[in-house]
């Protein structure tokens, strides 16, 4: 046991339990399953004990497994508590959950503090902090919404959309097949595959570049909402037109990039490839395009997000009766704004995905580059 420290985030959660005990109860008089006297205590013996544990000695694992349990146990058992009191919470009720989410931020704080000897604890440390600031974003949304009786119309809670998800896989599978699996992922493969084309020859050929690249940063800022009507009067109401602004969005970031890649190896490894006699092409495949890699898979990262936006936009303009875009743009008409989000929370899931996998590419292909040795993605 080392010697007591101070946690500001622990004091200030405890004067907020003492705030909130003079300001009880925590619904209102006319709720109709207001907390029993039991139930309250151990909300409070579970705050109180985690603030207390955060000024001793404890080690930082036991220390953030204690700050972890106490934060997220008073947490669930102040939202069960809004089933059946949607609209009834009182102001009490807010300073707890405050109280929870300081706790959890000097458990964060304690877990980045840690430096684990393996790479799996390493691994478990990087998923488990963002995991919390997550979870906490959720649960603040649900207690505000929920505690507050926030409109369905306004703001569904997020156990409102998780519902919604879990009610209607069916039709977002549909509508995943359609934007992801055609419009997304035929566009961005084009789109890439072209500029990483073009950028070596312009590379190659010194005319296209100066030709092509204030082209191409002219064409970068063509608003998608202008660009997206007219691919659908080009291509039709299908996925070819949803694939059309995807490749408009995606070539020019590859382009740039590869081009920007090629120029990034140096003077005295290009003056080593001439020593040897070395052609372009060998150039090429054996120095320029390995000191390219970071700068494209850069353009892959970028054209990950880019190609989801373009294409649920693009829906919004003509698409059969399937889609993520169209889908958003149909409930939202309807107010059925639960199942709007339920889109959007399972577009940003596939986007994360997309991204994931490309990033995990740049550290397997990379390796030898020094900011993926650093552990830098």
């Amino acid at each position: 046991m080392k010697a007591l420290r101070f946690s500001w985030q622990g004091a200030l959660a405890l004067l907020l339990c003492a705030a909130a005990v003079a300001m009880l109860p925590l619904f209102a008089a006319d709720a109709a399953f207001p907390f029993t006297g039991g139930m309250t205590i151990l909300i409070f013996l579970l705050l109180i004990a985690s603030a207390v544990a955060s000024f001793t000695g404890l080690g930082p694992v036991l220390l953030a497994a204690t700050l972890f349990i106490g934060a997220h146990g008073a947490a669930w058992l102040l939202l069960s508590g809004l089933t059946g009191n949607e609209g009834k919470a009182q102001l009490t009720f807010f300073v707890l959950i405050a109280a929870g989410w300081l706790l959890a931020w000097r458990c964060v704080s304690v877990l980045s503090s840690i430096r684990p000897r393996s790479d799996l604890g390493n691994y478990g440390l990087r998923l488990l902090i963002p995991a919390i600031f997550g979870a906490w974003i959720l649960i603040i949304w649900e207690a505000v919404t929920r505690g507050a009786g926030v409109s369905l119309v306004l703001l569904p809670p997020p156990s409102s959309i998780g519902a919604r998800i879990a009610g209607s896989l069916p039709t977002l599978w549909t509508d995943v097949e359609q934007t992801i699996f055609r419009s997304v992922l035929i566009g961005y493969i084009i789109g890439c595959a072209s500029g990483f084309i073009v950028a070596i020859l312009a590379d190659r050929f010194a005319f296209l570049r100066r030709g092509l690249l204030p082209i191409g940063n002219f064409v970068s800022a063509l608003p998608i909402i202008g660009v997206a009507p007219i691919m659908v009067m080009w291509f039709g109401f299908d996925w070819q037109s949803k694939a059309a602004v995807v490749v408009i969005m995606t070539f020019f970031p590859m382009l740039v990039n590869t081009v920007a890649g090629l120029a990034a190896a140096g003077n005295i490894e290009r003056d080593l490839m001439r020593t040897y006699a070395s052609s372009y092409w060998q150039t090429l495949f054996k120095l320029r395009l390995p000191a390219a890699a970071p700068f494209i898979f850069n353009a892959l990262k970028i054209n990950s997000t880019l190609a989801m936006i373009g294409a649920i936009v693009a829906e919004f303009f003509g698409t059969p009766m399937s889609g993520m875009g169209f889908r958003i743009s149909t409930e939202n008409g309807r107010l059925n704004l639960d199942m709007v989000w339920a889109e959007i929370a399972v577009a940003a899931i596939a986007g994360s995905v997309f991204y994931g996998i490309v990033a995990i590419l740049e550290r397997m292909t990379t390796f030898w580059h020094p900011s993926i040795r650093g552990g830098k993605t």
